[in-house]
């Protein structure tokens, strides 16, 4: 494995990529498509995070399983692909979404193999080295395509853990057009014993809040709340990213979220989620396809003793959305990559709400104070990190970051983000190169892409009484 001192190939390198919209802070391969992140874990003091990846183009095509991993959060080592499609097996056409969990100390993945183009989608299982580098893939089935007439489409399987025991759930679409989850228990890895539907979008806080033909990439975790309920139930956060037929890498719904308690049915011993409220988990139109890893108290991350989990999402490239310019698929072509991965988030319940935060370990990235306490129009360096408040009584308006031509303030060519911001309001922005990510204090994030063309320079907006301080981001030794 590479010296862990310094920076990692991974985003070393990118700091004299060719493209000057390739981000620096977000570990990916040098070229390639990628989309959804996969096999989020934490095993053997490593955080690992697989993605889907296709090395030949920048499309989406014969999917593979890119891979990285870190101690921390911050020094990204890039690996070999780790899991490949296998000519005559259940995966030929692609190793799509899927999970990596520790199997009785043997790293397993599941994930959804698909054997041809507009094929439904098998659990395939492979098994792992200790150090998630080597992979054997024989093609094992741990679930088929249900023999019920009324599920028409099946993705995405994800495990979690009630009272000692172990479930899965997919993805699912119906024939009356709802979009459900599958439940399974899973007493053995390699044989999922399919249980019925468990949730569909007949649930009216499921329609209200995450509306779909097919939920993809579903999640559960317990996450830390402060307080609700008011009868102590534990809190759990369900994620979806919202298929519409008409998608076509764009999704228009995004990613949605339902909040409430899971508990064991005293008759069946099965798990039943009860929803009580929900809402959008990123209000970006550039976000897709989060997965969710629970964390334990030997991650050694964050705060307090309770429940924590770690999200990361997908960023596309895209031909512009809501004003903002975009990159045509010949551009993408001639750039020769697709797709970001975001920063490490940490999810919270605040107030009955989801809380979405940077994983506090990306403050290694900040380097030179760029500014102090500035007000007014800021020029914000190529790489940035800035934390706005508002902190003057009365102070409020509205937060623009734009791009502009020409020097100093420059000509307004693009607004890339414009949000509210009141007295005692925080907004934290990140700009990696095409990357904005925007984290409001008690509330969810913003994720957006946008280009900077030759000769633009980034420039945040503020109202009066509102002031940022901004770091120029660099990595770390």
């Amino acid at each position: 494995m590479k010296d862990l001192a310094s920076p990692a190939a991974s985003l070393a390198a990118a700091a004299t990529h060719p493209d000057t919209a390739f981000p620096r802070f977000h570990p990916r391969p040098a070229e390639g498509w990628i989309n959804d992140p996969n096999g989020v874990s934490y095993i053997n003091g490593r955080y690992h995070v697989f993605f889907q990846f296709n090395p030949e183009s920048a499309r989406h095509h014969r999917i593979q399983w890119g891979h990285v991993s870190s101690p921390d959060l911050v020094h990204w080592e890039e690996h070999p692909v780790a899991l490949r499609p296998q000519d005559g097996g259940p995966d030929e056409f692609g190793c799509w979404t899927g999970v990596v969990t520790d199997d009785s100390g043997v790293p397993t993945a599941a994930y959804s193999g698909v054997r041809g183009d507009g094929g439904h989608s098998q659990v395939v299982i492979s098994r792992g080295s200790a150090d998630l580098v080597t992979w054997e893939q024989d093609g094992h089935l741990a679930a088929s395509m249900p023999c019920d007439g009324l599920v028409t489409a099946v993705r995405d399987p994800f495990i979690f853990h009630l009272n000692g025991k172990r479930y899965a759930m997919q993805g699912a679409g119906l024939a009356n057009g709802h979009a459900a989850l599958l439940l399974y228990t899973v007493e053995d890895m390699s044989d999922w014993k399919y249980q019925g539907i468990w949730l569909t979008t007949e649930n009216p806080v499921a329609a209200a809040h995450a509306p779909a033909e097919i939920w993809e990439c579903p999640q559960l975790v317990e996450v830390p709340s402060d307080g609700l309920p008011s009868d102590g139930a534990d809190t759990w956060v369900m994620m979806f990213s919202l298929w519409l037929s008409s998608d076509d890498h764009e999704h228009a719904n995004g990613v949605g979220h339902l909040i409430g308690s899971l508990d064991e049915d005293p008759s069946t011993g099965l798990p039943v989620f009860v929803p009580r409220s929900g809402g959008r988990s990123d209000l970006g139109r550039d976000f897709y396809a989060p997965q969710i890893v629970q964390l334990d108290s030997a991650s050694g991350l964050g705060t307090g003793s309770g429940p924590r989990a770690l999200l990361w999402g997908w960023a596309n490239e895209g031909p512009g959305r809501d004003g903002r310019r975009g990159r045509s698929q010949d551009d993408v072509d001639a750039a020769g990559w697709a797709g970001v991965l975001t920063h490490p988030r940490f999810l919270s319940v605040e107030d009955g709400v989801l809380v979405v935060a940077p994983a506090p370990e990306i403050e290694a990235y900040r380097g030179t104070l760029a500014a102090g306490g500035a007000s007014g129009t800021v020029s914000l360096p190529a790489f940035a990190e800035a934390v706005v408040t508002a902190r003057t009584v009365g102070g409020a308006g509205e937060v623009r970051l734009v791009l502009a031509s020409g020097a100093g303030t420059g000509t307004e060519q693009q607004v890339v983000f414009a949000g509210s911001l009141s007295e005692g309001e925080e907004l934290r922005i990140f700009v990696d190169a095409s990357l904005v990510e925007v984290y409001r204090k008690g509330s969810v994030a913003t994720t957006l892409r946008a280009y900077p063309a030759a000769g633009e320079t980034w420039i945040l907006k503020l109202p009066e009484g509102a002031a940022a301080d901004v770091w120029e981001l660099k990595l770390p030794e």
